[in-house]
């Protein structure tokens, strides 16, 4: 394709060169440039992408898309931001796959892989072909790949949705982070729906304040990205954003006036079952996934489908036949007899909901194993203690995914928070030795929640993913004679 047509709907401050040169391929790391790619000039965190266009031009690109004038012997686009043209030339350069798909985004602090797998099934039941972009990786037909980030970068981004289109899907369900709107890669994709769970705190390593966290979920919910926004008005910042969004939105909840809602929830241990008012339509759910919080999952995806004009009782079908999500308060099955739950748990939030279920649904003792990441958001790690030593019986400090922190010093800070509840914890570095004592703590009517990681593959130790599963390392050992 022409480096002309690519940008045609690209603000550009100015075009050097040839602006006829063809474009065969896109990137924005000049270590993977291949002849004929056009290469953007990314602003990075740690790394100023502008430095390495000769690189990159040496190595085969025929262009360069940056912010400010640079000497190259290619093609240059000067735009004023790197990042919007980069999702916009990428939406151009896969045929504009994103508008022949009706595209459905989900945002929110926790809840956000559910809420998509329960949307995705509840089409699927309804006879439509739907594909999935999130945490736990891209899902389609037959396909899927591993998980990067929750939501790829525009040019891997517009690639999935041509190769969706490609092979016949007709809807996609994405999960779109705050970092995604902020960092604009959702930039020129009009999505069906989109859906707000909640907003607590997270991120804010990156977003340095709640209200700029508040205000990049804010701007995805807006008529510029969705067609139809539904929102949780329980949640104090969702019910804000829905008072002012206008007549395309609809609300969901439990304890404040909305569109759809529940009553007569009963929580265990194996599910939850309620009742639900969607429309004015009454249905009795049960849930296969235990807590209140996941009745505002089901919510949200019945709002967000009755929105795309599905059939009621399909709906309420889909979800009931729903099984739970991978790493989402999981329970983990043994011959062992103990109950071990695991999950994705990793802000105070997060960890404060699913400890509060299992609180409800367990007789003996409740016991908790987690963590923090390093290098991401250092305040919650206190706050995240607290509440482990408000609801756990018993608490095991350990190892998450320490990455270029000193995995002693994060523990030291959640243990601050932990010490304010309760004197009964231990902590243990290393995460494999952490899950055996754990295991081994666990008695017949007691209840163990290994939170923080979910069904990530992998533990991150100073730049190098070292495979790990929590889930794969508990049926090991339960599998085996370790554990008493």
């Amino acid at each position: 394709m022409l480096l002309s047509e690519l940008i045609k709907n690209v603000e550009c401050v100015e075009v050097k060169g040839n602006s006829a040169v063809e474009i065969t391929g896109l990137t924005a790391s000049d270590a993977l440039v291949k002849k004929g790619d056009l290469f953007f000039c990314v602003n990075g965190f740690n790394t100023d992408g502008h430095g390495y266009a000769s690189a990159a031009v040496s190595r085969g690109a025929s262009a360069v898309v940056c912010e400010r004038p640079i000497e190259v012997n290619a093609a240059c686009v000067i735009v004023k931001d790197t990042r919007s043209a980069m999702s916009l030339i990428a939406k151009e350069f896969y045929g504009r796959a994103s508008e022949k798909l009706r595209i459905v985004g989900v945002t929110g602090t926790n809840g956000k892989t559910t809420v998509c797998h329960l949307i995705r099934n509840v089409l699927r039941a309804a006879g439509h072909k739907a594909g999935l972009i999130g945490t736990l990786g891209v899902f389609y037909s037959n396909v899927s790949i591993a998980p990067e980030l929750t939501t790829p970068d525009p040019i891997f981004l517009h690639k999935i949705f041509a190769d969706m289109l490609k092979a016949g899907m007709e809807f996609v369900v994405m999960e779109v982070s705050a970092h995604a709107a902020a960092l604009k890669k959702i930039e020129g994709i009009k999505f069906e729906a989109g859906v707000f769970t909640n907003c607590t705190q997270d991120h804010l390593d990156f977003f340095k304040s709640m209200d700029s966290y508040k205000a990049a979920k804010a701007l995805f919910l807006t008529n510029k990205y969705c067609n139809f926004t539904v929102f949780n008005t329980d949640d104090e910042f969702g019910k804000k954003l829905f008072l002012s969004a206008g007549e395309n939105s609809v609300s969901y909840g439990m304890d404040s006036p909305s569109d759809v809602f529940a009553v007569n929830v009963k929580e265990e241990i194996s599910g939850t079952s309620f009742v639900m008012n969607l429309f004015d339509n009454v249905y009795n759910v049960k849930c296969r996934m235990a807590g209140r919080f996941s009745v505002y999952n089901c919510l949200a995806a019945a709002t967000c489908c009755a929105v795309l004009n599905v059939d009621f009782d399909d709906i309420a079908e889909g979800i009931s036949l729903t099984e739970g999500v991978s790493g989402r308060i999981e329970p983990v099955k043994n011959s062992r007899g103990k109950t071990v739950f695991i999950d994705y748990a990793h802000t105070p939030d997060g960890l404060g909901n699913v400890l509060k279920t299992l609180r409800k649904c367990t007789s003996g003792k409740l016991i908790c194993l987690f963590g923090c990441g390093g290098n991401r958001d250092r305040t919650k790690r206190p706050l995240m203690g607290e509440i482990a030593g408000e609801y756990a019986d018993f608490t095991v400090i350990t190892s998450d995914n320490p990455r270029f922190e000193d995995p002693c010093d994060i523990i030291s800070e959640v243990e601050k928070g932990l010490r304010k509840k309760t004197s009964d914890y231990i902590t243990i570095q290393d995460r494999k030795t952490a899950i055996k004592y754990a295991l081994n703590k666990t008695g017949g009517n007691d209840v163990l929640l290994i939170a923080g990681k979910g069904a990530e593959e992998y533990q991150e130790i100073m730049g190098v993913r070292h495979e790990f599963s929590d889930k794969k390392f508990v049926e090991s050992i339960l599998d085996g004679g370790d554990v008493d």
